[in-house]
């Protein structure tokens, strides 16, 4: 059975048990599609409005980009638990092996693709909901505001996936192209959906 198809409370029981997956990337992909869900729900309740009838057809635009994106980090939660499976069979190679190295850093390589993934889509989910919270029906503001809180936390776990395996690899250039990538990605977007829980806040409280 795929990790997606479990019940929330039999995903957050083998997530707890000593199982090697699903760990930290699956459950960053899984807040990310929760925090997207929450982008299009604003959606689905700002279109057939009159108040919001202008924007309708750009909300409509940004509703298919974000239901795309939910699906995409659902198959990443399995995804995730995929590209981990030659690394932990690496681990299991003797030091000895003189194939150790070379299939060690493939692998490393392969675990760190997941993550990401899911970083770089969580910069494009933040996007949305940023579109989502300013132009969606303000009574569903607060929702956008908790999207862009997941997606941003989604994206900052994800990273800790990216530089946990970058730190074991022995492609040193290799490794510092991916970390500079990630930490683009975290200055961007963690100011990014910041920005738009400070605008949601300032909306509610004032």
């Amino acid at each position: 059975m795929k990790f997606i198809e479990h019940t929330v409370t039999s995903f957050t029981e083998v997530l707890a048990s000593p199982a090697p997956v699903p760990g930290g990337g699956g459950a960053s992909a899984l807040a990310a599609a929760i925090g997207i869900a929450l982008g299009d729900m604003v959606g689905e309740l700002t279109v057939g409005k009159k108040k919001y009838a202008d924007v309708e057809e750009e909300i409509k635009t940004l509703m298919a980009q974000a239901q795309a994106l939910r699906e995409r980090f659902l198959k990443l939660v399995d995804g995730d638990a995929e590209a981990f499976a030659p690394l932990a069979k690496a681990y299991g190679i003797p030091r000895t092996d003189p194939d150790r190295d070379r299939i060690m850093e493939e692998a490393l390589m392969t675990a760190c693709g997941v993550p990401m993934e899911i970083m770089r889509a969580c910069g494009e989910a933040i996007d949305l909901i940023d579109v989502f919270a300013q132009k969606g029906s303000r009574l569903a503001v607060s929702d956008a505001g908790c999207g862009a809180v997941l997606c941003k936390a989604a994206m900052q776990a994800a990273s800790l996936n990216v530089y946990i395996n970058t730190k074991s690899m022995k492609n040193r250039e290799e490794a510092q192209k991916l970390e500079k990538e990630a930490d683009t990605l975290l200055e961007k977007y963690t100011s990014a959906a910041d920005d738009i829980y400070a605008g949601v806040v300032n909306s509610i409280r004032s």
